[in-house]
C-alpha cells in the first residue's frame, strides 16, 4: 500500500503544510477541516491530499490575517457543499479588501522607512550623522 492509498500521517502533513502537529490537532478540534480525518485501526490520523490542499489554503488565509471565526465560517460553508458560493465569495472578498488595506498601510510605512534610510545614509556619507535625532540637544 502506498502512502497516498494509506493516507498521510500527521507528521507528513505538518511537513507539507508548515503547521505543527499541535496546530493540526487544533484545526481538527476547531472544526476547520472540510472533511473528517480518517483514523487507522490504532487511532492514528490519516490525511488525504485534499486535506493538505485545504490546509494550505487555511494557512494562507490565517497568515493574511483572516479571523478564526471567519475561517470557521468559510469551512462550514464549504462543508455544506454547493449552493452557497455567493456567501463564500462575499467572505473572501471582504478578507481580500482587508488585505489590500494592510498592503496599502505597509507600503506607506515602507515609504517613510525608505525616506529615513536615505536621510541617515546621506548624513553618514557626508560624515555629518552626529546628532541626528539627538534628544539631548
Amino acid at each position: 500500500m502506498t502512502t497516498t492509498e494509506a493516507g498521510l500521517s500527521i507528521g507528513e502533513v505538518a511537513e507539507r503544510t508548515g503547521l505543527s502537529v499541535h496546530a493540526l490537532r487544533f484545526y481538527e478540534r476547531e472544526n476547520l477541516l472540510v472533511g473528517p480525518v480518517r483514523r487507522t485501526s490504532g487511532g492514528r490520523r490519516r490525511y488525504t491530499s485534499l486535506d493538505v490542499e485545504w490546509l494550505l489554503i487555511c494557512v494562507k488565509l490565517r497568515e493574511s490575517g483572516m479571523p478564526l471565526a471567519d475561517l470557521k465560517h468559510f469551512a462550514e460553508l464549504v462543508r455544506r457543499g454547493p449552493g452557497n458560493e455567493a456567501e463564500r465569495l462575499r467572505l473572501l472578498d471582504a478578507h481580500r479588501e482587508r488585505v489590500d488595506a494592510q498592503i496599502q498601510a505597509l507600503e506607506e510605512c515602507r515609504s517613510v522607512i525608505a525616506w529615513k534610510v536615505g536621510v541617515y545614509a546621506e548624513h553618514l556619507a557626508r560624515g555629518e550623522a552626529g546628532g541626528l535625532w539627538d534628544p539631548t540637544r
